[in-house]
């Protein structure tokens, strides 16, 4: 069961083989912190958490860094609209970034470096790439020659030719950037301070960095010359990892990461998120109207990951739904393990001794391996979760489950581990006995005898039934396909 990968430099799927065996060197580029996060942000952060506790579930040791980019233009103009400074700006949406982060589960990265504790190491690498003839001072700033490195556009795809052709129409010649450069596809990697904004005092006088060599510089000083897999969102293909590469590669002469990944876009109702249309939501938006942080969590790992993914009403409620089935399975062992004589009951979590399926995780990590293949992977907890659930409906009408308890009891060790790869967990206490008073199983248990009433045309048994349920908030919807419920 090898696992493999698409990788974007190749465009092809290829079989994972770490610089260092053993071990994965792991960068993902993080957010620019000037606003809160938003569902874009949620689902880049939710794959590559899941990505890491899968490598760690194989075996691997993983070794996660994630930067914070806290120098930036859009930093800046909110610091000046609201009479602020850059570092309080990025301060106030860093601690926000961790309370969002928490709330979805992402489990902390190893290390967060910041591009302004990181002013040496870029302009160390600055240095580097001038005295090697791939940058050149030009008033105060210092720009990328982009024409010196002939393996620009191998990430992305994109020739300099091509480019060129498109760009004449866009270029205002008038800008004294463009002036400074000497070629118009040069970018900068430091630029000379302007009156009002932070600095720091460099070889080429006082300014600070473009957003592209701060990377370089990040994963230089914290993972070394070469990593295993630098992970970010497609947006970032061009330029920006491009330039990554061109900056870093140029310098060590070996390859920045072996190992390209980029997850899709999130549209929501089939457009681009933006501020624009009304459609850009933040998670903490998204998490305080209701939805529960682990259905967004399925939402995102139910679609392919480098593939776009609709966020619609419908899709979280989707999402939601599955959840309900997958939570009914998680907390089977503390509803009903001290009935089947486990040692495991109500208040208590956890998995114990009791042996995993191996032929249940075989095939999950073999289905995963596939390219990171999670949509795939739920379905093997749907299956675990859908038939403890059916036992445990089972045993509340008779006493007794068709499947023996240890049986059972490796069924449930087998989920909750799994789940716990893709970070979905629920909470004890929240679950077993809700607001209405009746769990999952006791609700789906209700349904059931309801509709045994209703084949015996026991109406006046049936109609109990359904308003007992609404009097503890519970809906009950009847079609065709069978009773559907939730909860008011």
């Amino acid at each position: 069961m090898t696992l493999t990968l698409y990788n974007t430099l190749t465009r092809r799927q290829e079989p994972f083989e770490t610089v260092e065996p053993g071990k994965v060197k792991m960068y993902y580029c993080g957010v620019t912190v000037y606003d809160y996060c938003h569902l874009g942000h949620a689902r880049a952060c939710i794959v590559w958490d899941v990505v890491r506790r899968y490598l760690q579930f194989i075996g691997y040791e993983v070794r996660y860094i994630q930067n914070f980019t806290d120098i930036d233009d859009k930093i800046l103009n909110r610091a000046c609209v609201e009479h602020s400074s850059m570092e309080a700006v990025a301060d106030r949406f860093i601690k926000a970034y961790f309370e969002d982060m928490a709330r979805l589960g992402i489990k902390e990265a190893d290390e967060y470096p910041r591009a302004t504790h990181t002013m040496n190491g870029i302009q160390r690498l600055i240095h580097e790439l001038e005295n090697k003839g791939f940058a050149y001072p030009a008033d105060g700033d210092v720009y990328y020659a982009v024409r010196q490195f002939a393996e620009y556009g191998k990430l992305s795809g994109r020739k300099l030719e091509d480019m060129q052709a498109g760009k004449s129409d866009r270029v205002n010649v008038e800008d004294p950037e463009y002036q400074k450069k000497k070629d118009p596809f040069d970018f900068a990697l430091w630029k000379a301070a302007k009156p009002g904004e932070p600095a720091w005092e460099s070889p080429w006088g006082a300014g600070r960095p473009g957003w592209h060599i701060e990377c370089s510089a990040m994963v230089r000083d914290r993972l070394g010359d070469t990593i295993d897999i630098h992970a970010g969102g497609a947006d970032l293909i061009f330029p920006h990892h491009e330039n990554e590469i061109a900056q870093s590669e140029a310098v060590t002469g070996k390859p920045l990461a072996r190992y390209w990944l980029h997850n899709g876009m999130v549209k929501v109702d089939g457009e681009k998120m933006s501020k624009s249309l009304g459609n850009f939501t933040t998670i903490r938006d998204l998490l305080d109207r209701g939805v529960d942080p682990m259905a967004v969590r399925l939402f995102v790992l139910t679609a392919q990951y480098r593939t776009p993914i609709d966020f619609t009403d419908e899709a979280i409620a989707a999402a939601t739904n599955g959840w309900h089935t997958i939570k009914e399975g998680l907390l089977f062992g503390c509803q009903y393990g001290q009935q089947l004589g486990w040692g495991v009951g109500s208040g208590e979590w956890g998995v114990g001794t009791a042996s995993l399926l191996p032929e249940t995780v075989e095939y999950f990590q073999e289905t995963v391996n596939n390219d990171f293949n999670f949509p795939g992977g739920l379905t093997v907890l749907f299956e675990l979760a859908k038939e403890l659930r059916r036992e445990g409906n089972i045993l509340v009408h008779e006493g007794k489950t068709e499947t023996s308890p240890e049986e059972l009891q490796r069924q449930w060790q087998t989920l909750v581990t799994l789940a716990g790869v893709l970070g979905l967990e629920a909470e004890i206490e929240a679950e077993i006995h809700t607001s209405s008073g009746f769990s999952d199983a006791e609700i789906e248990a209700r349904i059931q005898q309801r509709q045994e009433a209703r084949i015996a045309k026991n109406f006046a048994e049936s109609d109990r039934i359904r308003d007992e349920l609404q009097a503890e908030g519970i809906t009950l919807i009847d079609s065709r396909d069978g009773t559907r419920w939730h909860r008011n």
